[in-house]
């Protein structure tokens, strides 16, 4: 459960920053989710995931651009104990403008750092490491938009690992209105040893990168509600220091996304050299891979929404591997709670 001299920590940062803050809101949002994977291709994977996240956070606001967040992230894990059985703290400050933002502390990922595909950064991350710890900044206009960030996994102790991954992201629409688009994502993973370095210990660096070319058709006279159509190229980076070079693992990826209604379908398709991103999806660690994800929408209201995705994997080795979820999230919305005035 959570210390309670951080829960006093939190009451006396809302209570100091009342005196100077605008307004003081408070958020509430989660994630239900039950998640079960039936991978012929890899048994130590094939398992069920299930349970809820719930976070709860207070903003005090300095002015239109500039506040301090503070809360809590719980998971509760159905079946397990104790009843939370992790709890991360939420704690940042951020700076909003029209074009930029900056996030600096523990902050949630959603929607900052969680359109990554899957290749370098698994689904799982959603359930069990909801936050980044670190730095985020951001700059967005009309055709562009570009995201850098640091996320800390781990320091340096005497048999801790120094852990921390950096990465970045964009997307570049030529035309205001216009159906072509690019888009790249880069991360790398420098894990290094702990203090007292074992022989058979290395510094190794793991990540990956990707760039796609991609068409939006949502906005053209289709039958569908959104059309949208990606290709291009794959690489990560692996390396033990010490041991060998860089090893850059290379491919092609193509996907397709339709939505109709209630109902949407996503393909996405790999060829090439076998990849080991210690974060990504195992299944890129073959050299042929499609999967394909057929979603029903259930629930679909202002605050709430509830899916169902039936997933199938296919590979060269012809095993029938699928995957069933369903997840609801929830989103209140931020709600102001006081006003002060200057």
């Amino acid at each position: 459960m959570i210390n309670k001299h951080y829960l006093l920590f939190i009451l006396f940062c809302i209570t100091a920053a009342t005196a100077s803050a605008q307004s003081v809101d408070v958020h509430f949002n989660g994630l239900g989710y039950l998640d079960n994977r039936e991978y012929k291709e890899f048994v130590p994977r094939s398992r069920t995931y299930s349970g809820t996240r719930v976070a709860l956070d207070f903003g005090l606001n300095l002015d239109s651009v500039n506040r301090f967040v503070v809360g809590v992230n719980g998971l509760r894990e159905f079946g397990a104990k104790p009843f939370f059985g992790k709890i991360d703290p939420v704690f940042y400050y951020e700076h909003h403008s029209t074009n930029w933002q900056f996030n600096a502390g523990a902050f949630p990922r959603e929607n900052l750092v969680s359109d990554f595909p899957r290749a370098l950064m698994n689904d799982t991350l959603r359930y069990f490491r909801p936050n980044v710890e670190g730095l985020l900044a951001r700059y967005k206009n009309e055709h562009f938009t570009e995201t850098f960030f640091i996320d800390w996994l781990s320091r340096q102790t005497m048999t801790d690992r120094e852990q921390f991954i950096f990465g970045a992201s964009g997307k570049y629409t030529p035309k205001l209105e216009g159906s072509f688009y690019v888009k790249h994502y880069f991360f790398l993973l420098h894990d290094a040893g702990a203090e007292v370095l074992l022989p058979t210990d290395h510094i190794n660096d793991n990540g990956g990168a990707q760039i796609r070319l991609g068409m939006d058709f949502s906005r053209k006279q289709t039958i569908f509600d959104s059309l949208t159509v990606e290709a291009g190229g794959m690489m990560s980076l692996e390396r033990s220091r010490g041991f060998d070079g860089f090893r850059t693992p290379k491919g092609i990826v193509a996907s397709v996304y339709l939505n109709y209604h209630r109902f949407a379908l996503y393909d996405e398709f790999y060829k090439g050299e076998g990849h080991n991103i210690v974060y990504g999806d195992s299944y890129f660690s073959k050299k042929t891979y499609n999967r394909v994800d057929i979603m029903y929408t259930p629930l679909l209201f202002k605050n709430i929404k509830g899916q169902f995705i039936f997933s199938f994997h296919q590979t060269p080795e012809g095993t029938s591997s699928s995957q069933q979820a369903f997840r609801v999230t929830f989103d209140l919305g931020r709600k102001v709670i006081a006003r002060f005035k200057e």
